[in-house]
This record gives structure tokens, C-alpha cells and sequence, in this order.
């Protein structure tokens, strides 16, 4: 029989979960690495995704879960000579913090070994942003992330194969067959990545709103316990910050548009509320390694940008080479006078994918220069034909669809918006 081996057979651990049992710990370590070796079938782990996904798994079988999908392959030992620290975001909107944090945690005495992935859909990826960069490349060895994190202090670069193989097969499973919106897998697959990363600590990012994957508050803090919960477990130094995604963050959403914007910053200028969660960011990160430094200082002295010349430069890229421009640009315009009363996240990051920033399928390329200028965010005052939004691709065919997408995405009013705070609540574990 498919799926049987010793004790367990597949068929027994599914039934377990569809009958809203709670599985054990010798089922779980047994059905992770028979799927990993691939004596469990995919439609076996499908039918066990979605067990999962409607009779859920406690904080315990979570953990174990996690443990497992960490277990399925190779722990990195980061001796490095200084704290490790990590980020992670759930995703969001003009979300290129990774690239002003790592090298101005990096420049405050931490390292930070930053593994990032592709972006799909409306949320974007690190990897391709960095990838308009000329020359820069993502893949490195596990010998060239330890001596970079040694010379430079910070390394962004795509995970090793080796690294949690198991959360490979199952998160392209999970979506396939609509089990990606579970909390204990999606923090088993974000924590069994991070933890086979082998940081010392990790600081969790996790967005809230229309363009975010969690869109309420409440969605929100359950995966952030959730995620606090198996760090603790396996013993890391972890907080998660709960942060705003119902607007982009900063005026920048695409791939090489995104670069320029945290280059500013880096060079101590850049959009508020990029700056704002940058150090926000860092000083987390730096309080969970036990390093006592000011970000906003570091920020301002210019040692950050150094720190990313050098990070850009080790990694084959040139940091002072001119960036990808759309070839094609298309300017949105204020129909009216008033403030801009609002400009939803998720609208924008639907038309930039659509413009080609973003790919529908994980094997679609993107384009470096295409994105979508933020050019009046909201609570600004606007005149009837200021320009709004600039839309840039290489590909004016896309425009329309791109409009579309911005259909109700942005309003005018006679008074300016109240805002929240950006930063809505931290969990510590």
C-alpha cells in the first residue's frame, strides 16, 4: 500500500486528523519524512492538508509539525563572529524594508542572514527586487552566505535546496488545493525556513490589511502568536510586530522602483513611513541580539549605505549602475479637488503585478522597470488633474488591466483621512 511503512500508513493519519483528533508526535514525525522521501503520495498530503485546514492543529502539534519540516533537511551552524539576527514579512505592498534593514542592522553590529523568496501575485519578492541590480545574483553557497556575514555583516540571497525540503513539497501543494490560508501551516512552513536558517534571533513582520494576507487584526495576532509560539519552542529570541498594510508602504511598488526608493533611505532620505518601520525594525532586531546601538544614528551617519554598497558589491552587483526604467509610462490624474481620503493597498499591488512587477505562476519572469509611482498618498491635498498614480512597464498592452485593477482603489474627499499607527502592537516571546 502507498504510504505505509512500519507502524503508520497514511491512510491512518489522515483519518486521525479528518475526525478531528489531535495527532502525535510519532505521527508526525513519521508522515513529514515519509512525504519527504516520498513514500506518502501527493494526494495523500493533500487530503492531510486540508484535515489540517478545517479541523486545524493546537499549539503543540504545531511545534511538532514545524520540528519535523526542520528535521527534513540540513541546520545551519552561522559562526560568524557576531549576533545573528533575522527578518521575516508576511508580505505586503512597496514591502522593500529587507533592503534598507539588513545592511543597517549590519551596520550597528548584528549580522543578518536574510534568506528571501520570489514574489506571486500582488505582494512583491526581495530576490526580484534586487535582481534589477546589474550583476547582482541570488544564489549562493552555505560557504559564501558564513563569508559574507563575516566581511560584510548582512547576505539577502535565495534559500539553499537543503533547507527545510519538506516545507518545499508541501507549500507547493498547499497552492494547488486551497489549503494555503491555514495559521498552522502557514506558520509551520514560515518558521521551519527561519529556523533551519539557524539565527540566534528573529523578529517577525507580520502585516495586517487590504493588502496583506491576513486582513484583520484579529487573523493577524493569531498568526503572530502562533509564529512567537514555535520560536519559543525551539528556542529563539523572538517578537513579532503587527503592522499597517491598508496603504503601500512608501511611494515605490515594483522591483527596481523599490530599490531606488531604499537607497534613498539609506542615503538618510526616502518616503516617512518607510523610515519609520526601518527603524522600528531595527531597533527590535537589535534589542532580541543583545546589541545596544541607535538605528535612527547609524541611519543618519551614513554608515547603512556603506554597509550596502558593500553587501550589493560582494554579491556581483554594482551599486552605483543606473537602475531599469519602464520604457512605457501612464499617468493617473485627480478627478477632483480635496485630499486623498484613501489608496488601498492591495489595488495598487494588483496593478503593479498586472504591469509586470509581480508573476501569476512561480516560472513567469517579471520586469525590472515596471511598477507603480505613489505620487499623493493619503491625507494629501490634491487639485483636479494632479497626478496621482504613475504607472511604468514595458508593455503599454498591460495599461488597461492595470486600470482596471485601480477601479475604486483610491478616493477624494474634503477632509484628510485619520490614520492609525503604522506599528500596531508587538508580541514578545
Amino acid at each position: 500500500m502507498t504510504g505505509a511503512t512500519g507502524n503508520h500508513t497514511a491512510v491512518d493519519v489522515i483519518r486521525a486528523k479528518r475526525d478531528g483528533a489531535r495527532l502525535t508526535d510519532d505521527q508526525i514525525d513519521w508522515v513529514v519524512d515519509a512525504y519527504t522521501r516520498g513514500a506518502v503520495a501527493d494526494e495523500q498530503m493533500s487530503a492531510l492538508a486540508m484535515a489540517i485546514f478545517l479541523n486545524g492543529m493546537d499549539t503543540a502539534e504545531t511545534a511538532r509539525w514545524t520540528r519535523a519540516m526542520v528535521r527534513s533537511g540540513e541546520r545551519l551552524a552561522l559562526d560568524v563572529g557576531r549576533p545573528t539576527v533575522d527578518k521575516h514579512s508576511t508580505g505586503g505592498v512597496g514591502d522593500k524594508i529587507t533592503l534598507p534593514l539588513a545592511p543597517l542592522v549590519a551596520a550597528c553590529g548584528a549580522a543578518v542572514p536574510q534568506l528571501s523568496g520570489r514574489g506571486l501575485g500582488h505582494t512583491g519578492g526581495t530576490l526580484d527586487k534586487l535582481e534589477s541590480i546589474p550583476g547582482w545574483r541570488a544564489q549562493l553557497s552555505v560557504d559564501e552566505v558564513t563569508a559574507q556575514l563575516r566581511s560584510v555583516g548582512a547576505v539577502v540571497c535565495a534559500a539553499t535546496s537543503g533547507l527545510a525540503p519538506a516545507d518545499k513539497k508541501l507549500y507547493a501543494l498547499r497552492d494547488v488545493t486551497a489549503t494555503v490560508e491555514s495559521i498552522p501551516l502557514i506558520a509551520s512552513s514560515i518558521m521551519s525556513k527561519k529556523i533551519a536558517e539557524g539565527a540566534d534571533a528573529l523578529v517577525l513582520d507580520v502585516k495586517v490589511g487590504s493588502g496583506a494576507f491576513m486582513k484583520s487584526l484579529d487573523q493577524a495576532r493569531a498568526l503572530a502568536s502562533a509564529l512567537v509560539s514555535i520560536g519559543v519552542d525551539h528556542g529563539l529570541r523572538i517578537s513579532a510586530l503587527l503592522t499597517d498594510m491598508s496603504v503601500p508602504l512608501g511611494r515605490a511598488v515594483g522591483n527596481a522602483v523599490e530599490v531606488a526608493e531604499s537607497v534613498e533611505v539609506l542615503r538618510g532620505g526616502g518616503p516617512a513611513d518607510v523610515v519609520e518601520l526601518t527603524v522600528a525594525l531595527a531597533e527590535e532586531m537589535l534589542s532580541r541580539a543583545g546589541v545596544t546601538a541607535s538605528p535612527a544614528d547609524v541611519l543618519a551617519s551614513g554608515e547603512a549605505y556603506e554597509t550596502w554598497a558593500r553587501m550589493i558589491r560582494a554579491q556581483g552587483g554594482d551599486p552605483e549602475a543606473p537602475l531599469p526604467v519602464g520604457r512605457h509610462k501612464h499617468v493617473v490624474t485627480a478627478p477632483e479637488d480635496g485630499y486623498l481620503t484613501g489608496l488601498d493597498a492591495y489595488a495598487v499591488g494588483v496593478a503593479a503585478w498586472r504591469l509586470g512587477a509581480g508573476r501569476a505562476r512561480k516560472e513567469d519572469p517579471v520586469q525590472a522597470g515596471a511598477g507603480v509611482l505613489c505620487l499623493a498618498k493619503p491625507g494629501d491635498r490634491v487639485a483636479k488633474g494632479q497626478p496621482l498614480l504613475e504607472l511604468h512597464t514595458d508593455t503599454p498592452d498591460a495599461v488597461p488591466a492595470a486600470l482596471d485593477s485601480l477601479t475604486g482603489g483610491y478616493a477624494i474627499g474634503d477632509a484628510p483621512p485619520t490614520r492609525g499607527p503604522l506599528v500596531i502592537e508587538t508580541i514578545r516571546g
